[in-house]
């Protein structure tokens, strides 16, 4: 035991402590003499009895804020966590530390769970986690009930809020639940969480009033990189990265389980083991414990790998495809450097990666269409889960992804042997004879703005990729941190220009004439949205993605500034970007042009059908059956303009005929919207795409 853990007496006699002996009890419980930046305050409210929202980035010290607070109370503190590693992680440090703990969760057996149960009854437990979805089990909150607890904390809150970037249904209970607990205080903590998920956590615990903390985003000690690399090209260079032993040991991101096995065995003499939510659970319950002793050196994993992770010496995370979420991606980064000591955090991405979860996300959040289509088939009465997926011309997975979306939305009712239960698992949308009947919930609106927030959180990392100013002041005020001094890191890849691994060169001549449009078009009205400036200059003689080569070049070389900025309209968050120039830029010459540095993107190749097709990279919605799309005027005056670029050659080389039905039913306005159509590549796109997007806004 060491020296600073209680004896049980010790432990009791914590139960009864008063607030004011919240620092005698961080020495004799915990071992530390000080508390770090901002803890103190966020205990002393809690231990006063006041609800608290603490936002506070990982590793910075979130569990110590209710840790204490609670053995200052006195009684059992409840802590509600989504993951098992997790509690077992913390459950075993407490114990460690002399006090009593437990945790309940389907991992444990029954005889387990029930000895768990009468401890907590009988006072004997100073911490009792508890798995969300256990909420949702008869008469298990009315257990709890019967012994109120000294203070509920509620771990990884930002899974409560739909706007978060790891929403759990089984979260929304805590509403409903939380007063049976009462008059309790409720801690609700979390690494990642944007002002408008702090909003909508506070809203959905239902609790008030709730002092709010948020600080601590900044990190001083990991260096940022971002580089755009090929796909084939990611693994040899986190190879290169990772090959001298002070950037060891590593966790490595990989985007599927398929990437996470395939990199894994590439890094072989790394001592490498994948990590990912298609391994038995044996086997990753072992590579996380050998991890965490050092016999493992590098970790490759999907997203399911490091919440409630607490190794302090990692030194390096890389990210070997683009993260959905800025606020995912601050959280996996959070876990190099804990100890404080210099490290690295490495992205690698390119445009292919958009592609891949522009998949994800039409899979994974349907057409609002697609889901009053479901909906519509149980209006003359419930149905089972078999009855619908005969009915429905979707496919199982795509139908159990709507059927999910509409229980949680309010759309649809589930009703299970076990009575009505108001969220599904998140394995799929329940058992074959569970029964669907229609909900009252105003769905569409609610599914809409979840729809339409998630995109933009991909919108948003796609931003930070390819953002030109310093890496770790993005993250700062992404998260809201007002206590920020609001200074460059000086240390990542925007601050030093050196670690930039772009290729760049001098403008062409007719980039020369480019560049200088651009300025001559702000000096006459300075300050212009960038949309605005390339339709008004540039558009018909290169493309969008060329013309932000060139703003950024004239940015990097410090002749205009571009800054974000955003207006509401229908609701919605329009973000856009506004040119304006310096004063260098105002007196530039065409020689100081010629001697900027133009970044080469990087050209990916365009992805198989194979590809496409599998479960890593779905099809948009996929149905049983697919019955041939009715002719429009459209389809037809597109058929026209396919067959005058194919010649003699089969049309169906230029453009599929899937693909010409879905560029006709979503119009894309721009290259994005574009690539984002079915059976569009990067070949198309650079030899058709600008022609057919003029085509389509000249279309009447």
């Amino acid at each position: 035991m060491p020296e600073h853990a209680l004896s049980s007496e010790a432990v009791t006699g914590a139960r009864n402590a008063e607030p004011d002996r919240l620092r005698e009890l961080l020495l004799s419980a915990f071992g530390h003499r000080e508390f770090r930046p901002h803890q103190e305050q966020v205990c002393r409210a809690l231990a006063k009895g006041q609800n608290v929202l603490l936002v506070m980035p990982t590793g910075a010290g979130k569990s110590l804020c209710y840790q204490l607070p609670g053995l200052a109370r006195g009684g059992t503190t409840i802590v509600i966590s989504p993951l098992i590693a997790l509690m077992e992680d913390q459950v075993s440090k407490l114990w460690q530390q002399g006090m009593r703990a437990e945790c309940l969760h389907s991992g444990r057996s029954r005889d387990a769970l029930r000895a768990a149960c009468s401890r907590y009854l009988k006072g004997e437990l100073d911490f009792l986690f508890v798995a969300p979805e256990r909420l949702a089990v008869p008469g298990f909150p009315e257990f709890l009930a019967r012994r109120k607890p000294a203070l509920v904390a509620v771990d990884e809150a930002h899974c409560i809020s739909q706007w978060g970037h790891d929403f759990r249904p089984d979260y929304r209970l805590l509403r409903e639940r939380l007063p049976l607990l009462q008059p309790t205080p409720v801690a609700a903590l979390t690494a990642t969480a944007t002002p408008s998920v702090q909003d909508d956590i506070i809203a959905q615990l239902g609790v008030s009033p709730v002092e709010r903390h948020v600080f601590g985003f900044r990190r001083d000690n990991i260096a940022i990189e971002v580089r755009e690399a090929k796909t084939t090209d990611r693994v040899a260079l986190t190879l290169e990265l990772l090959s001298t032993g002070e950037r060891l040991p590593a966790i490595v991101y990989a985007p599927t389980r398929k990437e996470a096995d395939k990199q894994a065995a590439a890094f072989g003499e790394l001592g490498a083991a994948a990590y990912h939510a298609g391994l038995p659970g044996e086997q990753r319950e072992r590579v996380q414990r050998r991890f965490l002793a050092g016999e493992i050196r590098v970790v490759v994993a999907t997203v399911a790998f490091g919440m409630g992770i607490d190794k302090a010496d990692v030194r390096t995370v890389i990210h070997t495809a683009l993260p959905a979420s800025v606020e995912g991606y601050y959280q996996e980064i959070g876990r190099a450097g804990r100890d404080g000591l210099p490290s690295r955090a490495v992205l690698f991405h390119s445009f292919a990666d958009l592609r891949t979860h522009e998949w994800f996300f039409e899979r994974d959040y349907p057409e609002p269409s697609v889901l009053s289509e479901t909906r519509a088939l149980l209006e003359k009465g419930p149905l089972t889960r078999d009855r619908l997926s005969t009915r429905s011309s979707l496919e199982p997975e795509v139908l159990d992804k709507v059927l999910e979306k509409l229980v949680i939305h309010g759309g649809l009712r589930l009703e299970t042997a076990s009575g009505y239960r108001p969220v599904v698992g998140r394995d799929g949308s329940g058992a074959p004879d569970d029964s669907f009947s229609l909900g009252k919930g105003a769905w569409l609106e609610s599914y809409t703005l979840q729809r339409r927030h998630k995109r933009a959180q991909l919108d948003s990392m796609v931003r930070f990729a390819q953002g030109e100013t310093c890496r770790m002041l993005q993250l700062v005020r992404h998260f809201g941190d007002e206590a920020d001094s609001g200074d460059p890191c000086g240390q990542c890849d925007a601050c030093r220009p050196e670690l930039r691994k772009k290729v760049n060169r001098v403008p062409l001549a007719a980039e020369v004439g480019w560049l200088w449009t651009i300025l001559e078009a702000l000096r006459r009205r300075d300050a212009q949205p960038l949309g605005k400036l390339f339709g008004e200059t540039l558009d018909g003689q290169i493309n969008r993605a060329h013309f932000q080569d060139l703003v950024s070049a004239l940015s990097r070389g410090g002749l205009l500034e571009v800054q974000e900025e955003q207006f509401e309209k229908d609701d919605d968050i329009i973000r856009f970007k506004r040119a304006t120039l310096t004063r260098n830029g105002q007196s530039a010459t065409r020689q100081m042009l010629a001697e900027l540095q133009i970044s080469m993107g990087v050209e990916e190749e365009r992805p198989s059908r194979r590809r496409r097709t599998t479960p890593e990279a779905p099809s948009v919605v996929r149905r049983k059956s697919s019955d041939a799309p009715m002719e429009s005027e459209l389809v037809a005056a597109l058929k026209r303009w396919r067959r005058d670029r194919a010649g003699e050659a089969p049309a169906y080389r230029v453009l599929t005929d899937r693909a010409l039905h879905g560029i006709a039913e979503s119009r894309p306005a721009d290259e994005r919207e574009l690539l984002a159509v079915s059976g569009v590549g990067e070949g198309f796109l650079k030899n058709h795409g600008e022609e057919l997007l003029r085509f389509l806004r000249n279309y009447h």
